[in-house]
Formats: C-alpha cells, sequence, structure tokens
C-alpha cells in the first residue's frame, strides 16, 4: 500500500489528504477482493497482489478519465485486474508452448556479439586494404569482394593476367603484416569460402 500512498507527493496538503483518504478508502475496499479476484484466475497470490497494485496506480494515474462513481472506479478496477491478469496467462500458456517446443534450456541468445565482432573485424579488414597502394586495393576489392577472376581483372585494368596474379599475391602479404594473424586467418576463410 506504500506504493501507492507515494503518488501523491507533488500536491499540496489539503488535497493530499482528501485524494488519500479517498485512495485509502478505496483501497480498503477493494484491495482484497480484486486480490481475490485475480487470485481465482493465476492461482499465484504474490502475482494477484502485484496486478491489483498494477491497477491502483493505473486507476490514479487514468482518474481524471474515470468518472468519479463508485460503480465506475470499482469497473475500472476490476477491468484493469482481468485484463491483467488474462495477459499474464496468455504470457504463461506462451512461454509453456516455448518450453515444450524447445525444451527447458535457456533460449539462445541473438547472435549480437557475433554480429558486433564481426562488423569490428570487416572495419579493421577495410582500414587495412585502404591503406594498401592503390593497384593492389583496386586489385584486392575486385578479385576478393567483388568476385571477379583474374582474367576479368587484366581485361578491365589493362594488365597481364600474371601483373594481377602479383599484386593480389603482394597484396595478402602487406595484409598480412596490417592484420593480427587472428583476423587474417579469418579473412582469408572468408576469401576461400566466397569463392567456392
Amino acid at each position: 500500500m506504500s506504493i501507492v500512498k507515494g503518488i501523491f507527493t507533488h500536491k499540496s496538503e489539503s488535497e493530499r489528504s482528501i485524494e488519500q483518504i479517498d485512495l485509502d478508502v478505496l483501497f480498503k475496499e477493494h484491495y482484497d477482493r480484486l486480490v481475490y479476484f485475480s487470485f481465482q484466475l493465476l492461482k499465484d497470490k504474490d502475482h494477484a497482489e502485484d496486478i491489483v497494485q498494477d491497477a491502483f496506480i493505473k486507476y490514479w494515474n487514468h482518474r481524471e478519465t474515470v468518472m468519479q462513481d463508485s460503480i465506475a472506479i470499482k469497473n475500472f478496477l476490476y477491468s484493469s485486474v482481468r485484463n491483467a491478469s488474462l495477459n499474464s496467462i496468455r504470457h504463461h500458456k506462451v512461454v509453456e508452448g516455448y518450453i515444450q517446443y524447445y525444451g527447458n534450456t535457456e533460449p539462445e541468445e541473438p547472435p549480437i556479439i557475433e554480429a558486433m565482432i564481426t562488423a569490428e573485424a570487416m572495419a579493421e579488414i577495410h582500414a587495412a586494404l585502404h591503406a594498401l597502394p592503390d593497384n593492389y586495393r583496386s586489385i584486392s576489392i575486385m578479385g576478393y569482394f567483388d568476385g571477379k577472376k583474374n582474367q576479368e581483372i587484366a581485361d578491365e585494368l589493362n594488365m597481364s593476367i600474371n601483373t594481377v596474379k602479383k599484386q593480389k599475391q603482394r597484396a595478402l602479404e602487406l595484409l598480412r603484416v596490417k592484420l593480427s594473424p587472428e583476423l587474417f586467418t579469418w579473412f582469408a576463410l572468408a576469401v576461400l569460402t566466397f569463392k567456392k
């Protein structure tokens, strides 16, 4: 009940005492009934008490929109408790369905960490690529990222296929120096996978 009383801190003393008395009266009159009502649906007393307290807070936050009539307030409180209890039951059923389908294991966290690591690795690779001399960079991008064959690169840049091969090889050597061993290995594996 102290949670509900804490709402009044911003009112003047006279307003606070009148509103506090009204809320105290409402709380004392309806709290036990609402908890029992919610408990009948949920079969969990603690959860029912939480839902009823939330319903009183919801009423207090919306009291201007609720007609100041004891029946209207009672209907608002019962509707709020009913809806919150039914939502809780639905949520519980979803959780049970998930557990039945996937087993009682913890749900896997989305691969957010992997995505962050990949993004950071790609940023380092791009920085290393952009630090290469122009010819090495353009040949590496065309070969490793655009998926072009050595002959296509040679034709496009008007150079021999041996020059393309040598410059790709030299670019890899420079990348090996600029990148950490793990990152270079990851890059090399990605390139090999991409070519397949």
